[in-house]
């Protein structure tokens, strides 16, 4: 009898040629969303079957020798069409039954898995799913934006962080089946979230994008693996004086008109504290003034400079005094 294909790739997500460990990050990001646990009313009913779906495709693609056989129907059937196999398949090699998995929490497999695979042989033990698990397995790297100040990246800081990790599941251990279910404490993932406290240390002189690795705070391992690296990837909040480009800082300074064309001594602020700057006679708006070595540590020594944006802009509280002496200039401009 004819049964609807399916397309197992197209269920996760993946290319045919994804490995192993593409199939299964797809499959545990799908499981994640799909849990039926996650939703109600009708979408409940939606999640609980593309849930099923998930953990069948699953089923077959990370098993070496099911996703063979699945791929000698070739990259060429489309997905909804009717399938017949071939006589040459044989009967269920493989000893799994539809009833294996119905007595969990989240349903059995299809028409056409049976049809794949056999219905097999009743009470036949069946390869176990999950033997890979009993290998050591190290952990998932997880990856993390972390905002720091410009102040905590010029000298340096201890920032106390809460993040989501991931722990192999204590019901299943990490198998992701009991008695031959999917396990619905993990949805059959094998892992379940946590949240976890860390002390990172901010080292003086670090750049916006670099990476802060904490090693083992990442996801559990498997098997008796080691956990994953935490990857905090550097971002530096909005200042409300300074802007960054590269090691090198700009901010603006505003002089009086009379500073601008006789010149002034100022104090200006920088990232380790004010500065008195000599203003040069004749300076115009938007000019850029250079304090060498002023600007944020770099890698191995050194520092970078911070420019000065000159603005040039009347003070709001003028004299008559001053009033009549800017008429002045303004009459002899006009000689």
């Amino acid at each position: 009898m004819a049964v609807k294909y399916q397309d197992y790739y197209e269920v996760l997500g993946v290319a045919r040629d994804a490995s192993a460990k593409d199939i299964k990050g797809a499959y545990r990001k799908l499981a994640r969303q799909w849990h039926p646990d996650l939703h109600s009313g009708k979408k409940k009913e939606e999640a609980e079957e593309n849930f099923k779906q998930i953990n069948e495709a699953y089923e077959v693609l990370s098993n070496e020798e099911k996703r063979s056989k699945y791929d000698r129907l070739g990259k060429n059937w489309r997905n909804g069409d009717s399938f017949t196999p071939p006589p040459d398949w044989g009967d269920g090699s493989f000893y799994y039954t539809t009833s294996d998995f119905n007595s969990g929490d989240l349903g059995g497999f299809s028409d056409f898995f049976a049809s794949l695979f056999g219905s097999g042989r009743q009470g036949a033990a069946g390869p176990d799913r999950n033997s890979s698990s009993s290998r050591p397995m190290r952990g998932q790297d997880i990856e993390s934006d972390l905002e720091v100040t410009l102040e905590e990246a010029y000298h340096g800081s201890t920032r106390s962080i809460s993040i989501s990790s991931s722990r192999v599941c204590s019901e299943c251990q990490g198998r992701g089946i009991i008695h031959r279910g999917f396990c619905s404490r993990c949805g059959g993932t094998g892992s379940v979230p946590e949240r976890k406290n860390l002390e990172v240390k901010i080292p003086s002189g670090v750049s916006e994008g670099s990476i802060i690795r904490l090693k083992n705070q990442g996801g559990e391992g498997y098997g008796g693996g080691s956990r994953g690296d935490l990857h905090l990837k550097v971002r530096f909040s909005p200042h409300p004086v300074f802007t960054v480009k590269g090691h090198d800082l700009e901010s603006e300074i505003t002089l009086r008109p009379d500073q601008a064309v006789i010149g002034d001594k100022i104090s200006a602020a920088a990232i380790d504290g004010s500065v008195s700057v000599n203003i040069p006679p004749g300076s115009y708006s938007g000019r850029k003034m250079r304090l060498k070595g002023k600007g944020m540590p770099k890698k191995g020594g050194g520092r970078g400079d911070h420019y000065l944006l000159i603005k040039i802009d009347l003070p709001k509280d003028l004299t008559e005094d001053e009033k009549e002496l800017y008429a002045s200039l303004m009459a002899l401009r006009r000689k």
